[in-house]
């Protein structure tokens, strides 16, 4: 497993204190710091020194910012240092380590922020290296198993919320949502969208990623040329792309989650699962990551009826169930568990749970609906909920709202598809009637083929 990322904030060389001691802060990071870091098995990213025109790179702040911990050496109040560790502490309420030199005066009281010192003379250089370096150590190694608050700002303003924006913007929005690039967000776009067919568009994003210098990029784009390929449903270059991001920004949690659904696009099932659940376990339920192991379990109960296993596919469908039946409580407003949730119980036949459930998707829909821009999930969900209902006429207002929201591609279609064939089946079996569904399905596939010709 790739071990997490502690990034380092402290001065580069020599610099001197405001007594006029110099301090060797190379021999402080190379004695001290990466060795306890190591010992707690992290991996250490110390900021490169290059800037333009005086201005860090935006990269660095990108790393700054996404690694799992950080540690900042405060000796000589530094105000590159001071800045760093300010952005950090307003976006991660945790894991950031303060130290500093037991015999510098630094310009306040560092008591609110537990700083650990550390033994140090211009003689004699690092006075205390074993006893430091453990100490260093144990305090990562603490900071992995409690995730004790250590920012102020989270813990003196009560009930601030920053988000990393990277890790917990729903994807589906996240070109709206993030600034970066806007060129080669332009350039992604213009690929997705150039003319040959799929394959061309896939080379046209290929072309670009060659172009592209990964460790040194925003990750803004990283994420969304990741996007780009799961628009065109190249997931295997999208899993290659993954796999070789920056570490800082492959081990956020949304590309974590989208290497999960590619994994499980491309037939690896049990590798997503694997990566869905070590999400969850590090960072607990999520309305998302339960989402995507849902339609992992749920693909896996569709190969089970595929192979005429009937018993494996009731226990898939279970698992299925219970994935998005947890996704949907760990956040009501997120109605993408919810619905599917509801459509497996469909499936089941559980007309009484069906009730209980059905109106909080619905109203969950409907109050995002209210506050934010509407999206092609948000109609395609009040058009199943209404085909569940055996109203025509509302799936199919619903559905034509949905073809107003920008599809990025044809799975859109192919996932809506996939329900609304399940529905009739399984209805079907219980020899109920399945014309809704029926219509509804041949109306998305006309319009699917409309709009993908190219894919057919």
């Amino acid at each position: 497993m790739t071990k997490p990322l502690c990034f380092i904030v402290m001065p580069f060389n020599k610099k001197k204190d405001a007594e006029g001691n110099e301090i060797d802060f190379d021999v402080v990071y190379n004695q001290l710091i990466r060795p306890a870091v190591e010992a707690a098995d992290m991996e250490p990213i110390r900021a490169d020194e290059e800037t333009v025109n005086g201005i860090i790179h935006k990269p660095m702040y990108e790393r700054l910012i996404l690694c799992d911990y950080a540690v900042a050496d405060l000796t000589t109040a530094n105000a590159n240092v001071f800045y760093e560790l300010g952005i950090r502490h307003a976006v991660k309420p945790y894991t950031t380590i303060t130290l500093f030199s037991a015999n510098s005066k630094l310009p306040f009281d560092l008591n609110f922020l537990r700083g650990m010192p550390y033994g140090y003379d211009t003689k004699n250089l690092l006075t205390q290296v074993e006893k430091d370096v453990k100490s260093l150590t144990a305090q990562l190694q603490r900071a992995k198993k409690e995730k004790t608050t250590d920012s102020p700002v989270y813990q003196l303003v009560d009930g601030i919320a920053f988000q990393n924006s990277v890790a917990h913007e729903k994807t589906d929005i996240f070109r709206d949502k993030v600034k970066y690039n806007t060129e080669m967000k332009d350039l992604l776009m213009n690929a997705r969208k150039k003319e040959g067919g799929k394959e061309a568009r896939i080379k046209a994003v290929d072309d670009i990623v060659s172009t592209l210098m990964l460790e040194n990029e925003e990750a803004g784009v990283l994420v969304d040329v990741m996007l780009s390929y799961r628009a065109l449903g190249a997931y295997p270059k999208m899993i290659d792309f993954i796999n070789a991001m920056p570490t800082h920004v492959k081990q956020t949690i949304m590309v974590q989650e989208q290497l999960g659904f590619a994994l499980n696009r491309a037939g690896k099932h049990e590798e997503a699962i694997r990566v869905l659940e070590k999400v969850i376990q590090n960072n607990g339920p999520s309305s998302e990551t339960y989402g995507i192991l849902g339609r992992v379990y749920k693909d896996l109960f569709d190969k089970a009826r595929a192979d005429n296993n009937a018993f494996r596919a009731e226990a898939y469908l279970d698992q299925a169930l219970d994935a998005y039946t947890k996704g949907f409580e760990a956040d009501w407003r997120d109605a993408y568990p919810g619905v599917n949730a509801v459509t497996l119980l469909e499936l089941k036949g559980e007309r009484s749970k069906i009730g209980k459930l059905e109106p909080v998707v619905e109203y969950a829909v409907n109050r995002k609906l209210e506050t934010k821009k509407p999206e092609y999930w948000d109609y395609a969900t009040l058009m199943e909920l209404a085909v569940i209902e055996n109203d025509e006429a509302k799936a199919r207002e619903y559905f034509k709202k949905a073809l107003s929201c920008t599809i990025e591609g044809d799975w859109m279609f192919d996932t809506t598809l996939k329900n609304l064939h399940l529905i009739q089946v399984y209805r079907k079996q219980r020899n109920e009637s399945a014309e809704v569904p029926e219509k509804m399905t041949t109306l998305l596939q006309t319009q699917k083929d409309d709009m993908f010709p190219s894919t057919n």
